[in-house]
Parts: C-alpha cells; sequence; structure tokens
C-alpha cells in the first residue's frame, strides 16, 4: 500500500531544503506519519512509560459525557485524527447526546486516515464520517455547510510539537473557522519532573527510537533520497528551560545524503536532525497562549497527579 501525504512534492522538497541548511539541522515532524509510522505511534501510545495516550484517555471517559450533553455540538472535526482511538469516547457521547452529526477526521496520511474512517462508519452509523487529507500546520478546506454548532478537537498535546509562535498560529486558524457556539477542544501535557517526561521519550521497548527513525524512510520514499537509516541513533532530552522535550536523529559516523531537487547534504558524526518538539505547558501558558489566538478557557480539568490536561474553549 502506497501512503499518500500532502504537500505537494515542491512544498516538500523546499520544507527538506530549509530544514537541513540551518544550523540545527531539523526535519518537520508531519513526515513521522505515513502508514507505518502511524502504526508505531500507536504502539508507543501503549508502551508503560508513555503516561499521556492513558492519561488524557481517562480524563476523556471522565468528562466527556457531561461535556458534550452541554455543547451538544452537530460536527466534530478533530485535528491530526489518527486512528481516532481517543475520539471514540467523544463521538459515544456526541451520539447519546445529539444523534446524528458528522465527524470530519483531519489528517496527513490519507491511506491510514482512510481506513479509520471505514471502520468508524461501521462502528457509529448515525455518523456521518467526512475524512479531509491535509496538513494541519497549513490553511485547509473544509467540507461546506457543516451544520454547526462545532466542536473542533486537538487531543494528543499535540499542540506541544509547535513553538510557541507556531501554536499560536495554528490556534489562530481554528479559531478563524469558529461561529459563536461552536468550541475547542485540546488535550496539554503539563509541566513535571522532568525524569517522567524523558521517560515517555526513551521507552524500553524502542518503540520510539524505531518511530523517529522511520522518518528517514518517509523521506527516502516521498523524496527519493538516500538516508541509511539504520546509521542513525534515536537521541530524546527534556529542555529545562524551554519546556520542551526535543527528538534528534544523530549518526556515529559521517554521512553523505543524495536528495533529487535539494542537492546534497552532509551529516557530520555526532550532528543531529531535530524531528520533534514536544512543550509542556500549565494553566497560565495555556492561558497565554489561547488569549493571543482570540480565545478563552471554558472548562479545565487534570489528573489526580497533574500530568495532564484537557481543557474546552470559546471564541472570545
Amino acid at each position: 500500500m502506497t501512503d499518500t501525504l500532502t504537500p505537494a512534492a515542491g512544498g516538500m522538497l523546499a520544507e527538506i531544503r530549509e530544514g537541513l541548511g540551518r544550523a540545527q539541522k531539523e526535519l518537520p515532524p508531519k513526515y513521522f506519519y505515513d502508514e507505518r509510522g502511524s502504526e508505531l505511534f500507536e504502539q508507543i501510545t501503549r508502551v508503560p512509560e508513555y503516561y499521556l495516550t492513558r492519561t488524557e484517555r481517562a480524563l476523556l471517559e471522565r468528562w466527556m459525557p457531561e461535556w458534550i450533553w452541554q455543547m451538544r455540538p452537530k460536527t466534530v472535526v478533530e485535528l491530526g485524527a489518527g486512528s481516532a482511538e481517543k475520539t471514540r469516547t467523544i463521538l459515544g457521547a456526541v451520539r447519546d447526546a445529539v444523534g446524528f452529526a458528522a465527524y470530519v477526521p483531519v489528517d496527513v496520511s490519507a491511506d491510514f486516515l482512510e481506513a479509520s474512517a471505514l471502520k468508524l462508519s461501521g462502528e457509529y452509523p448515525t455518523l456521518d464520517v467526512i475524512p479531509v487529507v491535509a496538513d494541519m500546520t497549513a490553511d485547509f478546506g473544509l467540507p461546506p455547510e457543516l451544520p454547526h454548532p462545532v466542536l473542533h478537537v486537538f487531543l494528543g498535546s499535540t499542540i506541544g510539537n509547535f513553538a510557541p509562535d507556531d501554536a499560536v498560529s495554528l490556534l489562530g486558524r481554528v479559531r478563524r473557522r469558529m461561529h459563536g457556539g461552536d468550541a475547542f477542544l485540546m488535550g496539554v501535557d503539563l509541566r513535571k519532573d522532568p525524569a517522567t517526561i524523558e521517560a515517555a521519550y526513551n521507552d524500553a521497548q524502542g518503540v520510539t527510537a524505531e518511530f523517529n527513525r522511520n522518518m528517514l524512510r518517509v523521506v527516502n520514499s516521498l523524496a527519493g533520497a538516500n538516508f541509511d537509516v539504520d546509521a542513525y541513533e534515536h537521541r530524546a532530552f527534556y529542555e529545562r528551560e524551554l519546556h520542551r522535550i526535543e527528538m534528534h536523529l544523530v549518526p556515529a559516523a559521517p554521512q553523505t545524503v543524495t536528495i533529487p531537487g535539494v542537492g546534497t547534504v552532509h551529516v557530520a558524526a555526532g550532528e543531529s536532525i531535530r524531528t520533534e518538539i514536544s512543550c509542556k505547558h500549565s494553566r497560565e501558558s495555556v492561558d497565554a497562549m489561547l488569549a493571543a489566538a482570540g480565545m478563552t478557557v471554558t472548562r479545565w480539568e487534570t489528573d489526580a497527579d497533574g500530568l495532564y490536561a484537557i481543557l474546552t474553549a470559546a471564541p472570545d
């Protein structure tokens, strides 16, 4: 099965050229997600060290029946939907509260999204599942005339993958889609003991390491590059001053990579390619981020240990 990712080839090559030309080489994290990458991420969510998914799921199970009954959305638009495993809690609550509704999962991996949408259509016959293949980091279109109110959903603490200014830009694009009565639901990983955070990104089974290296396979496939995937080691650490995890790929020996349309890239021994950041937030940083995007927090709940939060926000 061949995976289809957006953006178009020209834009992809420009992103790769720009990222690998920086002093700190980097590649956009959206290139994690071909079919294999999506499957590996689902495996990550089940490893013991990765508290994020199970904590978010427990919070959704606790609060969604009540919150959905209050909001009564007619449409759910989910950014970065993936397999929609946790979203089933939301969709079940929507089914119980309003009956028929539309579900619009948005994801960059076309094949994974299509399979997920087909499965959900069978599980929730009163939901009109309308998948949209798109890169959520850029402007994209939604189906016209979606019924309101719309609940925009952004789970998995994915907002943490964006530097502060980029996060505000993304949230601002969501805000501009919202009408009166619409709402925004988000999951946020909170600041805590750095050892707990670092363990979540360095699981003993090595699933995260394989997920990280898979990005190079995706770039090889999409861009015709010749990265020697096995030459790169996974490295993840918590940057305390910036309150974020950084994931890198680091070769032990010098690497020369050829990318058609980009050229030749040299990666020195020990030099890293950054593949992801994952910012950790506080209530204060979330309030500030949403305020800058034109929204205000309306609900906020955390687990008993203060590891994670789910929240809703409304347009100012």
